[in-house]
């Protein structure tokens, strides 16, 4: 690939606490790159996604994120960091007394916009690009899970984020709504957009290929799945 890479780990050790999770942690991800991250439950994929949005410290090695030095990150620039990442999790986040519009209004007025028309601008954008233009008004418990994560898709891309960072997204999903959503994040990822997948869910890799890297045994190793 062209460029330098958008996510660079070097060696880097993580903690949960005093509890070393993974160690000797060297992954590079660029811009427009899908990365599948998988293993067992609780063999290291949320830490590592953790550590890279800032939440678990780096204690050794170097990693670099979206141009911060993770190392070196002061607890007031954290939320710089975060404004160019966008974060899907598994159990969608939403705020459930009110609706799809104010959640995303919600994010925008907590990162700093404040001009209403340019905030309705972006918020018709995220949701017609998560295929959602007419739900607006909607309620969260009105609408399916598969509906649900795209809303939680459309909140992380609301600041034009260069990478997203997905911890489980379809985990919470029947089969034909995982599917949409790693059709959708394959479709983030071509528009030059980095996006890393954490996931046990291994049914769409033939569909949707990209190189994958496993959480095993405290290591992160590549892995050459079957096709």
């Amino acid at each position: 690939m062209n460029g330098d890479p958008i996510i660079e780990l070097s060696k880097i050790s993580v903690y949960q606490n005093e509890n070393l999770i993974l160690a000797n942690v060297s992954l590079a991800i660029h811009k427009g790159e899908l990365l599948y991250l998988i293993g067992k439950t609780g063999s290291g994929k949320s830490s590592l996604l953790k550590t890279i949005y800032a939440e678990l410290p780096v204690r050794a090695g170097t990693a670099r994120v979206v141009g911060y030095d993770l190392k070196m990150l002061r607890t007031r620039d954290v939320p710089f960091l975060r404004r160019k990442l966008g974060i899907v999790f598994q159990d969608f986040q939403l705020l459930m007394d009110r609706s799809v519009n104010e959640n995303l209004f919600f994010v925008m007025r907590a990162t700093g916009w404040k001009d209403k028309r340019q905030m309705q601008k972006r918020l018709l954008e995220v949701l017609a690009k998560v295929n959602l233009g007419n739900k607006g008004a909607k309620m969260p418990h009105q609408l399916s899970g598969g509906e649900q994560q795209r809303v939680a898709i459309a909140r992380a891309l609301v600041n034009d984020p260069e990478v997203i960072l997905a911890d489980e997204p379809t985990g919470n999903l029947d089969p034909e709504s995982s599917e949409g959503i790693i059709s959708l994040l394959t479709d983030i990822s071509k528009t030059g957009r980095a996006v890393v997948v954490a996931t046990h869910n291994y049914t769409f890799f033939d569909k949707y290929p990209a190189r994958t890297v496993m959480c095993e045994q405290g290591k992160v190793l590549p892995v050459n799945l079957p096709r």
